[in-house]
């Protein structure tokens, strides 16, 4: 019997172990960034790059006569906008895998060009269609489909983020329409997800003149995925710089001390990167530096072979693709 009793613990081991699931692959990223590649037959060419953080592998992923714009990563893959098949400039949502494969589009509403965000892992997305559509934000499904509208109230909105919980969305908008208007400045907006409570969160300094009506006074908003605060871009004291402030309001403050014109930006998942794009005034040279938020330190991925790479969003991918 003590015989039968220990094969039966030897066999139910082997079983157990056999059963175990295979451990978590590590994890990297890639950067994808937006590049201005004109070319003999098409001008207005936007393409998506990626490039890893080292500032090595870079690669054009979409190469296509396209605009081409990303705005949003779920895990290995980059969600886009795209005015492919379609007229000039009407922008319609696509996705593919971080290596540009799989290609496909989302859905069939047409958009506005629009940062977006992403809540249950990916599962929903916030975007924003075009005026001619609605004036409502939309939450959509990973098929595409509209579950539901979140209505703001505002004349002009844009730019929406989920908080990490998923509970909150952060946008930039106005009372004012967007137009030719000394009146009109951008501010950062937080709601329910249900577009219930609509709150504004900036407020920009009275006595700073150095920005124009169609500058960022309060730009796309990022929310860093494990401290509670909100990031954006606003030109203060004539330069572009990141500025944070809490979600439930207060005071605002400069996020990074940077020399450059400092633009649209994105955190890694895990809270431990930024990449910010950099400029100057002149719009002459833009590149994506990358920060490590912990140490601060910081390297420029970006070289000069393209005049505008912009924009970059981090795109989550297995360690071991990283090596191929």
């Amino acid at each position: 019997m003590k015989k039968l009793i220990g094969w039966g613990i030897i066999i139910t081991l082997i079983f157990v172990l056999g059963c175990k699931s295979e451990p978590e692959q590590a994890k990297t990223y890639v950067v994808a960034y937006n590049v201005w590649a004109p070319d003999s037959i098409y001008e207005d060419n936007y393409e998506i790059f990626s490039i890893d953080l080292n500032g090595n592998q870079k690669k054009n992923l979409t190469n296509h006569g396209d605009v081409a714009w990303t705005y949003m990563a779920v895990g290995d893959e980059i969600y886009f906008i795209s005015d492919r098949d379609t007229c000039y400039r009407c922008f319609y949502l696509y996705r593919m895998k971080w290596d540009g494969s799989n290609l496909e589009q989302v859905s069939n509403i047409r958009l506005r060009d629009s940062w977006m965000g992403s809540r249950k892992n990916g599962e929903e997305i916030i975007v924003n269609p075009h005026p001619t559509v609605d004036s409502c934000f939309y939450i959509l499904n990973k098929a595409g489909f509209l579950i539901s509208k979140v209505c703001h109230g505002l004349a002009y909105a844009n730019d929406p983020c989920f908080s990490p919980d998923g509970d909150k969305i952060v946008f930039r908008g106005s009372k004012i329409p967007f137009k030719k208007n000394s009146d009109y400045k951008d501010e950062l907006f937080i709601m329910d997800a249900n577009g219930q409570n609509v709150k504004q969160l900036t407020s920009y300094p009275t006595s700073d003149t150095t920005a124009k009506w169609h500058n960022y006074h309060a730009g796309p908003p990022r929310w860093h995925p494990t401290e509670n605060f909100i990031s954006y871009q606003s030109k203060q004291n004539g330069k572009y710089s990141l500025f944070a402030i809490k979600p439930k309001g207060g005071k605002s403050w400069k996020l990074t001390e940077q020399s450059f014109q400092e633009g649209w930006h994105d955190w890694s998942s895990d809270g431990k990167w930024l990449a910010v794009e950099s400029f100057d005034l002149a719009g002459e040279d833009f590149n994506i530096h990358l920060i490590n938020w912990k140490t601060k330190e910081i390297k420029i991925l970006t070289d000069s072979s393209y005049r505008y790479e912009q924009a970059p969003v981090f795109v989550e991918i297995p360690k071991a693709q990283s090596d191929l």
